[in-house]
């Protein structure tokens, strides 16, 4: 069962609006989450003792990535691995070990694939080069446009309980910066993301091509209220900013035995899992108090349904 714990004054939420303490699962440790995203946004962000660069800093318009996009265009060098070796590229992945090991393993992520999957995707090459440094921290980082990188906790938590499984076709709503879909297609997932900011869009797929991650993820620019029924019916569904309810046609779009992850309500939010059997039954469990920015768009005036 999810505990709300207190956390120290000492640890502050860094996201662009309010935060909230939040432990999943017997083992987990209290983090504070702050918002991100724009209806079609990323998920919560959380920080712990060690905080990472607040949020509220980020300047309005991006700065630009580490040049893992122009870099490997310009070399020819983007394949399946990624862009050209980085000779820091060690320190890298040591950093994404200690990740693991301390913000994940020492919570409550055991999925063996969710693991493998958070320490190969280099979080280092989807952030603005003044932030690289802090990729790995336990929080947040500036994306531009208002908007930031979920914690890592948050990635992991969310496509765990997603369970994907590799060849599984799943629909994100909110791509933020890609590395959520990075993730998804790690594990060996065809993604579906939709993202609303044309920007922000923009450059996630600029990079997730770079990074060699481009034949696995379908990209959208809009509202992700109704899904992807071109592509549907989908085996996961992960929704990275709150609806006062679930949109029904993504329930619609979700294929028996699919699980859809997402934060639902106004003020009071809680991150659910919805789950549809073999029969075509819903259940619905509630697994922590969250706090993500509202699903903007139609979410927030849904039309009558047909």
């Amino acid at each position: 069962m999810a505990t709300v714990l207190p956390l120290p004054r000492s640890v502050a939420g860094s996201g662009p609006a309010g935060r909230i303490v939040l432990a999943v699962g017997a083992w987990a440790t209290a983090a504070v989450l702050a918002c991100r995203g724009t209806g079609g946004g990323a998920p919560a962000t959380a920080e712990t003792a060690a905080p990472a660069p607040a949020a509220d800093d980020a300047a309005s318009e991006p700065g630009a990535t580490v040049e893992a996009a122009a870099h490997a265009t310009d070399s020819g060098l983007a394949d399946a691995t990624g862009p050209s070796p980085d000779p820091q590229e060690a320190r890298w992945t040591a950093l994404r070990d200690r990740m693991v090991e301390t913000q994940l393993l020492a919570r409550d992520i055991a999925d063996p694939d969710v693991l493998r999957a958070m320490r190969s995707v280099p979080r280092h090459l989807m952030v603005p080069e003044e932030v690289r440094e802090h990729s790995y921290d336990d929080g947040p980082l500036p994306i531009g446009w208002d908007q930031t990188i979920s914690q890592p906790y948050i990635v992991a938590i969310m496509t765990q309980l997603a369970e994907v499984a590799p060849g599984e076709r799943v629909l994100e709503i909110g791509t933020g910066s890609g590395y959520q879909a990075a993730v998804l297609a790690e594990l060996g997932a065809a993604v579906y993301t939709i993202e609303i900011v044309g920007a922000l869009a923009e450059r996630a797929q600029r990079d997730l091509e770079a990074l060699g991650y481009g034949g696995r993820v379908q990209f959208r620019t809009g509202d992700g209220y109704r899904g992807w029924p071109e592509h549907a019916p989908f085996d996961a569904v992960l929704v990275t900013a709150a609806p006062p309810e679930i949109p029904q046609p993504l329930l619609d779009q979700l294929a028996p035995g699919g699980r859809l992850v997402a934060p639902v309500g106004d003020d009071l939010q809680v991150l659910v899992v919805v789950e549809r059997d073999a029969g075509g039954t819903l259940s619905r469990r509630e697994i922590a108090p969250v706090q993500f920015v509202p699903m903007t768009g139609e979410a927030q005036h849904p039309s009558p349904a047909p």
